[in-house]
């Protein structure tokens, strides 16, 4: 019996606190078995932002093992090969990103900052959680998706189409 593909995402953003770690967390609770989800910044802030890390815990999702980090360690020989690379902020869209070792599905799911909200924890946590509702749409959207009989284009074609939803 020939075990099913799990596909590895990454999840682009500039300071990878909020939309990508929010990405990777939902992508690793609703994709298990299918999914295996990663995030990193091009200019990572060094920590996840609490408001992140409140939702997921109201969410029920663990958070665990989540921080900030380069993508500098998804560049590199010994990191795990992604299937698909999805940037998930204006700014990360335009950057100029590693090479990517076995050209993986790119697309672009751009989402406003949640953390660039000054307000109150609650107005912060109104912000996080229409921003991680946005991801969660598209990322189900993913997953619905049958993934092993579309060829690459095809695949890059429907994860950009689902970016503008």
């Amino acid at each position: 019996m020939q075990q099913e593909k799990i596909y590895n995402v990454l999840f682009l953003c500039t300071g990878n606190s909020a939309r990508s770690v929010l990405s990777e967390a939902v992508l690793n609770h609703l994709g298990q078995g299918q999914f295996r989800a990663f995030s990193a910044g091009s200019k990572p802030s060094g920590k996840v932002h609490p408001a992140s890390l409140r939702l997921l815990q109201r969410m029920g999702l663990p958070t665990a093992g989540l921080r900030s980090k380069s993508w500098d360690e998804f560049a590199a020989a010994d990191a795990p090969k992604m299937d698909m690379i999805l940037t998930v902020c204006g700014n990360a869209a335009g950057e100029e990103c590693p090479v990517w070792l076995g050209h993986p599905v790119t697309a672009h799911w751009g989402v406003d900052d949640p953390a660039a909200c000054t307000g109150t924890d609650e107005e912060q946590d109104r912000v996080f959680e229409q921003a991680c509702q946005r991801l969660t749409n598209r990322i189900e959207l993913m997953i619905s998706l049958p993934i092993p009989q579309l060829d690459q284009a095809i695949l890059k074609e429907a994860l950009q189409a689902i970016g503008n939803v």
